[in-house]
């Protein structure tokens, strides 16, 4: 099998900005945006897991000892079903809304912002804030790339990470 993972990073470097990019991933790759990333990917991550086990726009330290690991929602066997988490931050969908929240196999529109050092970062999903997070201390630099990622999962003869219309707003 051809392990076929990595990013696709920004010749640009960014501080204070939001990304807004609509997503269609078939259900089973595990993917991510990564906000001031380095080359090699040391990032603060929102999550595009979009797979069992799996979260979107939760909040992980990639290449930062996976702190943060910050999920408000756990998708389930099915990308209609999920369970929440306790989290800092309450999901704001009702589980048994997530269905007809989250349209499955079409476009969806997924946003992220970073701003300040130490950074907050705050996630949404079509609209709706899902996670809003402050780091503590700083432990990763105050600028960086943004990136796409695809890290492995899923069936990679038959499915596919799919990303449009990206948009990025500097707020610095």
């Amino acid at each position: 099998m051809i392990r076929q993972t990595g990013i696709v990073i920004t010749d640009e470097v960014f501080g204070d900005f939001e990304v807004v990019l609509e997503m269609k991933n078939d259900f089973g790759p595990d993917s991510g945006l990564f906000l001031r990333s380095s080359e090699k990917g040391v990032a603060y991550q929102a999550m595009i897991d979009y797979h069992s086990n799996g979260n979107l726009m939760g909040i992980y330290g990639e290449g930062l000892g996976g702190d943060p690991h910050l999920r408000n929602f756990t998708i389930l066997d099915s990308p209609e079903k999920i369970r929440a988490e306790d989290a800092p931050v309450p999901l704001p969908v009702l589980v048994d809304a997530w269905g007809s929240f989250w349209r499955h196999d079409q476009w969806n529109e997924l946003r992220a912002r970073i701003v300040g050092q130490p950074p907050t970062i705050t996630t949404w999903i079509n609209g709706v804030e899902i996670m809003n997070w402050t780091e503590k201390e700083v432990r990763h630099p105050p600028t960086g790339g943004i990136a796409l990622q695809v890290h492995g999962g899923g069936d990679f003869t038959s499915q596919y990470v799919r990303y449009r219309n990206v948009r990025v707003r500097r707020l610095d």
